[in-house]
């Protein structure tokens, strides 16, 4: 039986080179025999974190607000692995998968503090293809496992990709494909 995959992307462009990159990771991982949930942020009517920690006082809806983040908890919670999609801005994630990850909080604090356990994905594409550009986001989704308990299924980093379409025919294409398909 396969997995339930829950994609995050925080791509502001709708066909830009993050959602290539989604797009070959999704057609592995179908391929493979499971079943994918994107989600489209920007196009999502999501608030930040108002930090006002008063979640999980409803187990449907943990946050306090009511927006669009009421679509995302229930496939969030029901997902065995997340996939964290962005493309690299200023060193880290774009705003808009900040803010979704920023609001899963509210389901920790629905579970006794204590985030559910997932496996997680990063795709990352980014204008510079060095080391030193993607280190910080590496670090980052490194603290992130560590720190919630989850799995590192495995990171795409998608460097020299800065014009939409500058990703095709980049082996990171393939590298995602091959990821998604590693998915049993």
């Amino acid at each position: 039986m396969g997995k339930k995959i829950v994609v995050l992307n925080g791509s502001p462009r709708a066909n830009g080179n993050t959602a290539a990159l989604i797009d070959a990771f999704t057609a592995g991982a179908i391929e493979a025999g499971n079943t994918l949930k994107r989600f489209d942020i920007q196009q999502m009517n999501i608030n930040p974190c108002l930090g006002c920690l008063k979640g999980g006082a409803d187990k449907k809806n943990p946050c306090t607000q009511n927006d669009a983040m009421g679509e995302i908890y229930p496939e969030y919670k029901d997902a065995d692995i997340l996939v964290l999609a962005s493309p690299l801005y200023y060193w880290s994630f774009s705003a808009q998968l900040k803010m979704v990850v920023d609001r899963l909080f509210a389901v920790t604090e629905a579970n006794a503090m204590k985030a559910p356990y997932k496996e997680c994905i990063m795709l990352i594409a980014a204008a510079e293809d060095s080391p030193e550009s993607f280190a910080p986001m590496v670090d980052y989704f490194r603290v992130l496992m560590k720190n919630l308990n989850w799995k590192d299924r495995g990171i795409v980093l998608a460097g020299d990709v800065y014009k939409i379409g500058d990703i095709a025919g980049k082996p990171s294409l393939d590298e995602a494909k091959q990821l998604g398909a590693s998915i049993r």
